[in-house]
């Protein structure tokens, strides 16, 4: 009940600032909440400017910093808010004015149990960015050998000794702990309203955004999550990605190597400076690549103020808060998909889905077909340079609905990915596509995961593992059968209570039937006697 109260208070604050926007859309709601629809006319003002999507990115920035990292979720979810306000929630700036440096050194000190300057050489007090969750101070660390003494840090490279300092924003967990909370009683509460609303997941949507601003709150994961990035990257210098200082990171404080560089937008810079801007889109497309289909591990955020180029011509990222993963499963969906699409053979493309369990076997294979080409038919006529990868995955998930495709999360952030390696791609050179230039990693990787030979050591790994769980599979099943020998079979408390209710509800039905038949037969007779 509390809970209840607490959320309704919070609901009505939300709703008059979307209401000053000109966010809550009462027109579109008449139809799909009749009754929220009249509610919300209430608090809607009248001649806000900009696009519904803008007016949205402001009303979430006005409501603080949960709201603001739930806008940028929603933008990899055009199949809830639709392609506009997907793209124009994927502008939201996550900027907020800096905490005081005396609360950062507060906390840097309480995390790594000692004062600042035994941490640090120097501490730049004045922060380099302000976001929801933390802020970045520059620092540079002393050389000397570290709390083990196990190694001396790079004392001949002045460079190597600049590191950026991450530190959590004080409180910020309470904070999202509230709406998190509030989030999740508005996810029941629009599956009541609406049932339908279950294809789109809602629930699982706001789990995701628990994930995923969990994982941004405890930094050893971010900092984990570059160290993985830079495993992978071992020995590629075009994809540069910041050294860890473990002996400096905690829970709330993240040490990492500074970048120092030109942001990958900046074309006119990055000529200036002696670097080919087709060079580095050249580095950016082959990183995407492997990162997506190599690895399955990709970086997910990478918006132009997270990509450089470094002193070195050579691409260097920043921010490993968010990133994504794809399984070898679904890596190959995406490929199979996409060759289909590119050859035009769409019925392929309708069977990866079916294969891959994404559309329902009961759907018409045939119909979805159809849907599949009525994507793929307008980008044949196209220069290469202009078709989007990113763009044709969004679409394709746009018909889920129409085929009772359930939404797929991981998709959606490698849509929302693609697209923004896109436009950091036509930033450096508007007349080449980043795919085309990625095409002999993806024949060699086709190739080698998806020809022939691929596939047959494909059916024989599931062979085989289907021969090592076949013990396991029957001792499982002799035990279960000696149980239902010895005991017979046991029933779980709570399917007991099911079938009972079952039972219950079976014979109310039965007397309500016999009682109505006794009823219209005595009805009958009665009609017959007068």
């Amino acid at each position: 009940m509390i809970r209840t109260i607490r959320n309704l208070v919070r609901l009505v604050v939300i709703m008059r600032t979307l209401g000053r926007h000109d966010a809550l859309f009462p027109h579109e709601l008449r139809d799909v909440a009749p009754g929220i629809a009249g509610f919300a006319r209430l608090f809607s003002a009248k001649g806000v400017p900009g696009r519904p999507g803008q007016r949205i990115a402001a009303a979430l920035r006005d409501l603080g910093p949960s709201f603001i990292k739930l806008g940028q979720i929603l933008s990899t979810r055009s199949d809830l808010v639709g392609e506009a306000i997907a793209a124009d929630l994927a502008e939201l700036q996550d900027k907020l004015p800096p905490f005081p440096p005396s609360e950062a050194r507060r906390i840097i000190e309480a995390e790594l149990g000692r004062p600042l300057e035994e941490i640090y050489e120097s501490f730049d007090e004045t922060p380099v960015a302000a976001a929801s969750i933390a802020q970045v101070h520059f620092a540079v660390v002393a050389t000397r050998r570290d709390r083990d003494g196990n190694h001396e840090l790079d004392a001949g490279d002045p460079r190597s000794r600049e590191v950026a300092v991450k530190v959590l924003r004080p409180g910020i967990e309470l904070a999202f702990r509230q709406d998190l909370d509030l989030f999740r009683w508005l996810s029941e509460l629009a599956l009541r309203i609406q049932p339908r609303f279950k294809r789109l997941r809602p629930g699982e949507v706001v789990q995701i955004f628990a994930d995923t601003v969990r994982m941004e709150m405890d930094l050893r994961m971010e900092a984990s999550a570059a160290s993985e990035l830079a495993d992978n990257f071992r020995g590629d210098t075009a994809f540069n990605v910041p050294r860890v200082d473990w002996d400096r990171t905690s829970q709330r404080v993240l040490t990492l190597e500074r970048i120092r560089g030109i942001k990958v937008d900046e074309v006119d810079k990055i000529r200036a400076v002696g670097f080919d801007p087709d060079d580095v889109l050249a580095q950016a497309s082959s990183s995407f690549f492997n990162q997506v289909f190599r690895d399955g591990f990709f970086h997910a955020d990478l918006h132009p103020g997270n990509l450089f180029v470094n002193e070195d011509g050579h691409i260097a990222p920043v921010d490993f808060g968010i990133m994504g993963r794809l399984d070898r499963a679904t890596r190959y969906y995406l490929a199979d998909m996409l060759l289909g699409f590119l050859n035009g053979d769409y019925r392929r493309v309708a069977e990866v889905h079916f294969q891959a369990g994404y559309v329902p076997a009961h759907q018409n294979i045939e119909t979805f077909t159809q849907a599949c080409r009525a994507i793929g038919e307008p980008l044949l006529n196209k220069p290469l340079h202009e078709i989007s990868i990113g763009r044709l995955l969004a679409q394709l998930l746009s018909v889920t609905e129409q085929f009772e495709m359930e939404t797929q999360p991981q998709l959606l952030l490698l849509q929302k990915s693609m697209l923004t390696a896109e436009g950091v791609g036509r930033a450096l050179n508007p007349d080449i596509n980043m795919w085309e230039l990625a095409r002999p990693l993806i024949e060699d990787w086709m190739r080698e995961n998806r020809g022939p030979e691929a596939r047959m050591v494909d059916e024989l790994e599931g062979v085989l593992n289907a021969l090592r769980t076949l013990p396991r599979v029957m001792r499982e099943a002799e035990r279960a059968t000696r149980m239902i020998n010895e005991n017979g079979l046991p029933l779980h408390p709570a399917t007991i209570e099911i079938l009972l209710e079952g039972f219950v509800r079976k014979r109310r039905r039965t007397v309500w039937t016999l009682w109505t038949v006794t009823m219209a037969v005595a009805l009958a007779a009665l009609a017959v006697v007068t």
